[in-house]
């Protein structure tokens, strides 16, 4: 079996705020394998972007704080980098897609510029043509037509598909081993965001590059990745590939997720939300933080007084949820969608 491209280890990290302490990553564990897309699934408030933009030094301090943990890439703990290690680590080893390519595209210079610049910041020395040529096979790489004229125009000539995509070719740009999309698609309209997963998908054949892949929706998660890490309270509370997850999940957070989504091959008339709201992460419910929202707990003293440990419940499949046997039998309603 492979070694892990990243394995992180107890990943606290908390911010300091005016009424108290945040915490919103709290001592979460995982491993990224060579070419996988591994997918990050929860509610707003989840931890799902804090986690990984602690692992690209992205996170503010103050207010932010890395309180413990590892982050090993090739042989290297990211948390231990230095501000001149990261800005040379950041874009070639590992780079981000963020949200909302408006705010991340520099209004005022030209797209080709821009995609220039970041590959000029890792090699300074390769010539203005090389790097003009590679900024247009780049552009076309990610769909953008007439790349060569597109790589001269400003970011609010483009769409907003069109930004997305210019912002993913600069994320490659550099061929990184590892892509961090944080919830790429949700600024766009569906058929949009149709084209920009696809994108993706080109791009990782193109490139053999690991995908971290955060979002809140399951459906992307459903299409694009092979395993999946469902986040609540800043905690991991299920994971295992998508598969599994799909068919039969053993937490009832996950279980709430999938029920508030609509199945299109039935006529629902009424989708079933998770009651209640996420919790404070100020100050957390003692014991399961999903206690007060969960089917399964029904008042339980064990749920409300003892933190689930994230255990294992089949084969590559983990869950924190003290009574997940109480779901061996349980099938999603997608389960039929789900390959054998």
């Amino acid at each position: 079996m492979p070694e892990p491209l990243l394995s992180i280890r107890d990943l606290v990290v908390e911010f300091k705020t005016d009424d108290g302490i945040v915490h919103a990553v709290d001592g979460i564990s995982y491993d990224v394998m060579p070419g996988e897309t591994l997918g990050i699934v929860g509610e707003s408030g989840s931890g799902k972007s804090v986690s990984t933009l602690a692992l690209l030094g992205l996170i503010p301090q103050p207010p932010g704080r890395i309180v413990s943990g590892t982050a090993m890439f090739k042989g290297r703990d990211l948390l231990k980098l230095k501000k001149k290690e990261q800005r040379a680590f950041r874009g070639k080893e590992v780079a981000m897609v963020f949200q909302d390519p408006m705010t991340s595209l520099n209004p005022v210079l030209k797209v080709g510029y821009q995609l220039g610049e970041a590959i000029k910041t890792h090699f300074p020395d390769e010539k203005d043509e090389a790097i003009r040529a590679r900024v247009i096979e780049l552009l076309r790489l990610v769909g953008v037509p007439n790349p060569d004229t597109r790589a001269d125009q400003y970011p609010h000539e483009f769409s907003g598909g069109m930004r997305q995509r210019a912002m993913i070719a600069m994320a490659i740009a550099n061929s990184p081993s590892l892509l961090i999309a944080d919830e790429p698609t949700t600024a766009l309209d569906v058929t949009i965001q149709a084209q920009v997963l696809e994108v993706m998908k080109t791009v990782q054949t193109e490139t053999h590059a690991a995908t971290i892949l955060i979002t809140h929706d399951l459906g992307i998660v459903a299409e694009m990745c092979d395993r999946v890490l469902v986040m609540y309270g800043g905690k991991i509370v299920e994971a295992g590939d998508v598969y599994t997850i799909f068919k039969a999940p053993r937490h009832p957070y996950t279980i709430g997720l999938m029920n508030s989504l609509p199945k299109l091959t039935e006529d629902e008339e009424w989708l079933e939300p998770i009651p209640g709201a996420p919790p404070s992460l100020i100050n957390r419910p003692p014991g399961c933080a999903f206690h007060p929202r969960c089917f399964l707990s029904q008042g339980r003293d064990r749920c409300r007084a003892d933190v689930p440990e994230l255990r294992m419940v089949g084969d590559g499949h983990y869950a924190a949820c003290h009574f997940s046997e109480e779901l061996v039998d349980f099938k999603s309603k997608f389960a039929e969608a789900v390959p054998a």
